[in-house]
């Protein structure tokens, strides 16, 4: 026999002995299967005090596997549970005859689901965080459809809307409003092409008759903004009289976006009480997915709670822990891990200390400081023109720059000095002049907080980037000395930026009030330039806690346990153990921006960006710890009446609710934690800042460098459009809506 033959013999004896060793294993696993579902998950029936039952699977004093609850109020669920949580397929209905039927999560409604309101809205689609989330269609209950995109729980992205009256938008959403790019057919077959922005046409459009003939031009709600050309068709004769404006006053008078139903008691919020063996009842609320347990009477009803860290209870003693599928309380040593921001953190504020440190006589910054506050009161008090906000294209030039010599016995427009002998370069200084005119910021004032008799402070260590930093004595200003390459990006930008800030009052990016630089003359020859700009923490607000948040997680962790954290400290992404719920409108407001913010850097190439965020905890004891809403004690902390000195401005002194967070122990960085429904009220101040860092050869060769070795979306140095929609994404989850 061959020894081909023989190698075919003997893979077919192989192969036939595998399959026999298959069918036995197969065989030895279904029964042990079989005996596992009989042991470890009996089928019970249990009736509670309150009158909430539940009849099915359980295991290790929690349901788990297939089972149906049903609440006093009139809820159930039944479908598949994961210790103790909806986890799986699953079916949930309301009293009012509402029901939903699809995925669950952690006792969210999560993945493909259906639901039918009891007014016989449908909606089938994707879900995340009881939210609509992806692809979905929805027939609402007066006959309108929407098919498309969703995003928390509104239309946003590509999609259809088919009124019942006939009309219909094909286009872009955002945030459940037309807007981008969209077309609008009326019944009576008019239609409108072009831009939209908040629901409405805005920019470049043309509209069109049925007769052929259209009017093409730039669309504004306002009148003084509306300008286009209207072409007859070849049919049309005679004179032609119409107002565009009948676009917003008539035609989409009738084309209202249907609200949808609203769902007032989402499963999340259903209180689970489970009874542990032999001892009282350890109460469970699956509120926003995780809730605190506190020893207490059993029931399967809804209720608040709050967490009771003491962990004296049966279910802490039996060793339940909180990991993946676990509705109850972790265990202490877990619930004190705060410094990697894991469990509930024991909150102390410390007193509040002034930053920096003064530059005094002998320090080696001190002539530096000398140079930059002549060249300063020089530039602002130099007689000028009366500014215009209409600037010419040649103030944006980079070559528009002003050279002034500071000779130490003084010259014809500067005066004596005992510093060394320099020279001040002005960048661009009517466009600078027209920002501070359009910032609102007074010349004599913004002259004596950078060169009055106080001197600046320097901050005790330089950014990441190498630069220093110091501010003014009144907090009013910072002055950040940068690099070339940075001094380059601004200018390059400056005449979109400019543009950005006069048409956004409103916007969160760093202000900038002056570009200079300073040249000491001699065998130095040292250059130093250095940019002015506001102090986005200059608030009459203690400031308790700040955050640097990017939406990356690679080095985003400060190594600072709870209790050594200044409130000078900044900390970042992984550190954040809030979600910030804002006011309605304050909320629309913020996500407008922020887009638009947004926008601009993305255009400009800009990334490594963050929004730095300010809390103040309006509420605190003695001992310095943030009281939670509900929990107050009348103690006067300092803290300004809002109701009536403040003044409410986008990013500063914003009232709003603080709703703590903890994050799961599963080795994993979590972005976001869980919320936990406990709530502080607080001041917050927030703004966008450093945005000088585009995406250069350097962060290109960062980028390239760090993806071996982490994982690429973790990082900040990624593509300008890539990190204006991670950045967007994160900051959208932080800040929410205010229910």
């Amino acid at each position: 026999m061959s020894v081909e033959n023989v190698l075919r013999v003997w893979e077919a004896k192989l192969k036939k002995s595998r399959g026999t060793v298959k069918r036995r294993a197969n065989s030895i696993f279904a029964a042990m299967s079989v005996a596992h579902v009989d042991d470890e998950h009996p089928h019970v029936d249990k009736d509670f005090a309150n009158h909430d039952t539940y009849s099915g699977q359980w295991s290790d004093n929690w349901p788990h596997g297939h089972g149906t609850c049903s609440w006093a109020d009139g809820c159930t669920y039944e479908g598949d549970w994961h210790h103790g949580w909806m986890m799986g397929h699953g079916r949930f209905t309301w009293p009012s005859g509402a029901a939903y039927e699809g995925g669950f999560k952690s006792a969210y409604m999560e993945g493909d689901g259906v639901f039918v309101g009891s007014s016989t809205e449908r909606y089938n689609g994707a879900w995340q965080s009881n939210l609509r989330h992806g692809k979905g269609v929805c027939q609402y209950s007066n006959g309108d459809k929407y098919e498309g995109h969703w995003r928390r729980g509104l239309p946003d992205g590509k999609g259809k809307y088919s009124w019942i009256n006939g009309n219909q938008y094909v286009g872009h959403w955002r945030r459940g409003r037309m807007n981008g790019n969209g077309i609008m057919v009326w019944a009576n077959g008019n239609r409108y092409e072009g831009s939209w922005e908040a629901g409405l046409p805005r920019g470049n459009g043309t509209f069109r008759w049925v007769d052929g003939s259209c009017y093409v031009g730039v669309w504004s709600k306002d009148q003084s903004e509306q300008s286009g050309t209207y072409y007859p068709s070849s049919s049309h004769s005679g004179s032609f009289e119409w107002d565009p404006q009948e676009v917003y006053l008539e035609n989409l008078s009738d084309c209202r976006i249907h609200p949808g139903e609203e769902i007032s008691d989402y499963p999340c919020m259903k209180m689970l009480d489970w009874p542990c063996d032999g001892e009282d009842v350890l109460r469970n609320s699956t509120v926003n997915n995780l809730r605190a347990s506190s020893v207490d009477g059993g029931g399967l009803s809804n209720a608040g709670s709050e967490y009771s860290f003491d962990g004296n209870s049966a279910c802490f003693e039996s060793g339940r822990d909180l990991g993946e599928g676990s509705p109850g309380t972790g265990r202490a040593e877990d619930l004190d891990t705060v410094s990697r921001g894991v469990g509930r953190p024991h909150i102390v504020i410390k007193p509040t200390k002034r930053q920096g440190n003064t530059i005094s006589k002998g320090h080696k910054n001190y002539d530096l400081m000398l140079n930059l506050q002549l060249g300063i009161r020089h530039a602002v008090g130099r007689p000028a023109p009366s500014t215009t906000l209409d600037l010419k294209p040649s103030a944006f030039d980079p070559r528009e720059k002003v050279w002034t010599k500071f000779p130490p016995s003084g010259s014809k427009h500067t005066p004596p000095h005992q510093s060394c002998d320099f020279r001040w370069k002005d960048y661009c200084p009517l466009v600078f002049r027209a920002l501070r005119q359009l910032f609102k910021v007074d010349p004599a004032d913004y002259m004596i907080s950078i060169c009055g008799n106080d001197a600046l402070r320097e901050l005790s260590s330089p950014g990441k980037s190498g630069s220093f930093f110091y501010l003014t004595n009144d907090d009013r200003y910072m002055i950040k000395t940068m690099k070339k390459s940075e001094a380059k990006v601004l200018i390059r930008m400056l005449s979109d930026y400019y543009k950005h800030v006069r048409a956004f009052e409103n916007t969160l990016v760093t202000k900038f009030y002056g570009l200079h630089c300073v040249k000491l003359t001699g065998a130095a020859q040292k250059k130093v330039r250095f940019v002015i700009i506001g102090n986005l923490f200059c608030t009459e607000y203690a400031i308790h806690r700040r955050f640097d948040l990017k939406g990356s997680s690679h080095g985003r962790l400060t190594d600072k346990p709870e209790s050594e954290i200044e409130p000078t400290m900044t900390l970042k992404d992984l550190d954040l153990n809030f979600i910030f719920r804002l006011h309605k409108s304050w909320f629309r407001d913020f996500c407008s921006q922020i887009d638009r913010d947004c926008d601009l850097l993305e255009q400009e190439r800009i990334m490594d960006y963050s929004l730095l965020v300010g809390i103040h905890f309006k509420d605190m004891n003695s001992a310095g710890e943030p009281l939670l809403m509900g929990a107050r004690m009348p103690l006067d902390n300092g803290s300004p009446d809002l109701s009536q000195s403040t003044t409410f401005k986008l990013g500063a002194n914003i009232p709003a609710r603080a709703e703590l967070t903890v994050r799961k122990n599963n080795g994993e960085a979590q972005l976001v934690g869980e919320p936990t429904g406990e709530y502080y009220d607080v001041v917050l101040i927030f703004g966008i800042i450093d945005i000088l860092q585009d995406y250069d050869i350097s962060k290109k060769l960062e980028h390239a460098y760090k993806s071996f070795q982490f994982d690429p979306t973790s990082i900040s140095a990624v593509d300008p459009k890539q990190y204006s929609k991670r950045f967007r994404d994160f900051i959208f989850r932080v800040f929410s809506e205010d229910g």
